[in-house]
């Protein structure tokens, strides 16, 4: 009978072993997605400055993936409270303090990048005017809700 039970009990224990391990650092989740968005950001800024020619599937697929990346960042998962203190991280008190203002900018950030992923742009003009709104979210967010490096 015990064995019974033993082998009853093994794939509850492995689900509960793999759903502890699967809890990460809120801190360091969060960083990752910020540093793959600067990189899929980063990856089509040279076309915006003209450095490299208008690429519509690049430029498709890149805002595709910040869409999908965007619409990661949870508030309650990513930013619990007090994960604003110990660990490395440069997210700032305002972002608890005003915890709706923060909600706000990050649903107009989802809805934006959204928006400029089923644009598809197919020229530089449509390219700009989508990745603008996109940026122009990062740069307010960051500036109101991020504390800056030295």
């Amino acid at each position: 009978m015990k064995e019974l039970v033993g082998l009853a009990a093994a794939p509850i224990l492995a689900i509960a072993v793999f759903c502890t391990s699967a809890v990460a650092d809120p801190i360091k989740d969060r960083q990752a997605l910020m540093k793959d968005q600067g990189k899929t950001v980063g990856s089509i800024t040279p076309i915006i400055k003209g450095e490299k020619p208008f690429d519509a599937a690049l430029v498709i697929s890149a805002l595709k993936h910040l869409n999908e990346d965007a619409q990661k960042i949870d508030l309650v998962t990513l930013f619990p409270a007090g994960t604003d203190q110990g660990g490395e991280t440069t997210a700032s008190p305002k972002i608890w303090e005003d915890s709706a203002g923060f909600e706000a900018a990050l649903t107009k950030y989802k809805a934006d990048a959204a928006k400029a992923a089923a644009a598809e742009p197919k020229d530089i003009e449509s390219f700009k005017v989508v990745f603008n709104q996109v940026t122009e979210n990062c740069g307010a967010c960051h500036k109101a809700f991020r504390i800056k490096k030295d």
